[in-house]
């Protein structure tokens, strides 16, 4: 399988503990894992703190005494989130990006979720990624993860489409308010053809960055990417059309903030500089390198829209988080026939 993700041989193997933790009843089966993972701790003296900004998973902190500073975090699966995400791939992911020191530690897998180390800083806003140091701070450190290589020889190729085949073939009986099933069929069928031909490289992506899914250490004026559950082979301006996406935030969606041009050239020239460094092929980065992300970026952010409708309409089937699926469903294809004539009206320099 030409995707496959190639976990370095000194990376510590993590350990799968037989415990189930009811979503409703989440404490027993938490102190469970904390037995096995902080056996010092006691379990009366045990605090758990509910993180609620997730919309696939329940997250838990787990931790003792007044700070929270050795933290561990629970994270617990969504219902039949199993349709949407490879549990064994996200392992992987995190074995990865950890080697490379992209992410937190994973403690252990268990039957419905997995726990791992808490990172020190703040969970970001939108107003956040859009402002000085930070976007930098972001471009360069996707443009890291972009430079791993973790393939062991394979020529990576994206699953995109048959991730985008796969949704297509769950959704459910659709509602009036978003596009009908041939409509939405030809439109895969239409980017794929499209896309496909932009030359974008095959890299190891995050595939979901939006603003919570970034920790900003300002101690340290570091950025880290938490959360690898859509990682995995890809087309780099996919990675980045879909983080411009999410400048319009989550909540209180708004596309007015997607970026504007300007802003996006210097982001992408810091990207690119960084890229550059991380695979050896110096700083120096051309206007013309900028102009062809910019052009891939901006129709790539296209499929970022499609793929997370699709992902809504599943989830407002399945899902038992306190989120309005169907209503973001039917933002995210709006604003996908809106971009469209704009950005496929953009062609690539000479």
């Amino acid at each position: 399988m030409a995707n496959y993700i190639h976990v370095p041989d000194e990376a510590p193997a993590v350990p799968k503990i037989d415990v189930t933790v009811d979503e409703s009843d989440y404490r027993p089966g938490a102190l469970k894992l904390i037995k096995a993972l902080r056996p010092s701790w006691k379990p009366s003296e045990v605090k758990i703190k509910f993180f609620t900004d997730g919309i696939t998973n329940k997250l838990l902190g787990c931790y003792v005494g007044t700070v929270m500073q050795d933290v561990v975090l629970v994270r617990i699966y969504g219902n039949k989130t199993e349709l949407l995400v490879d549990r064994e791939n996200e392992v992987k992911s995190f074995r990865v990006l950890h080697a490379h020191r992209c992410a937190p530690r994973l403690y252990c897998t268990f039957n419905n979720g997995l726990c791992y180390e808490f990172l020190q800083g703040t969970a970001l806003e939108p107003e956040h990624i859009r402002s000085q140091p930070v976007f930098r701070l972001i471009a360069r450190q996707l443009a890291k993860y972009h430079a791993i290589h973790a393939h062991n020889g394979w020529v990576p190729q994206s699953d995109m489409w048959l991730k985008m085949g796969k949704y297509f073939a769950l959704i459910p009986k659709l509602n009036l308010e978003v596009p009908s099933p041939r409509c939405l069929r030809e439109e895969l069928l239409w980017l794929q053809q499209s896309l496909s031909m932009l030359g974008s490289p095959v890299v190891l992506c995050h595939n979901d960055l939006l603003c919570k899914n970034i920790i900003y250490n300002q101690e340290e004026d570091n950025v880290k990417f938490i959360d690898y559950e859509y990682a995995g082979y890809n087309y780099q301006a996919y990675d980045i059309g879909n983080h411009f996406n999410e400048f319009a935030g989550l909540n209180e969606v708004d596309y007015s903030y997607y970026p504007a041009r300007a802003f996006q050239l210097q982001w992408l020239r810091s990207y690119l500089e960084a890229y550059k460094e991380h695979k050896g092929q110096g700083s120096d980065v051309t206007d013309r390198e900028v102009e062809i992300l910019y052009v891939q970026v901006n129709q790539f952010a296209l499929a970022s829209h499609f793929i997370w409708g699709l992902w809504a309409l599943i989830q407002a089937k399945f899902s038992t988080i306190d989120f309005d699926f169907l209503g973001y469903a039917v933002l995210r294809f709006n604003q996908y026939f809106k971009m469209k004539p704009e950005v496929i009206a953009l062609s690539l320099p000479e």
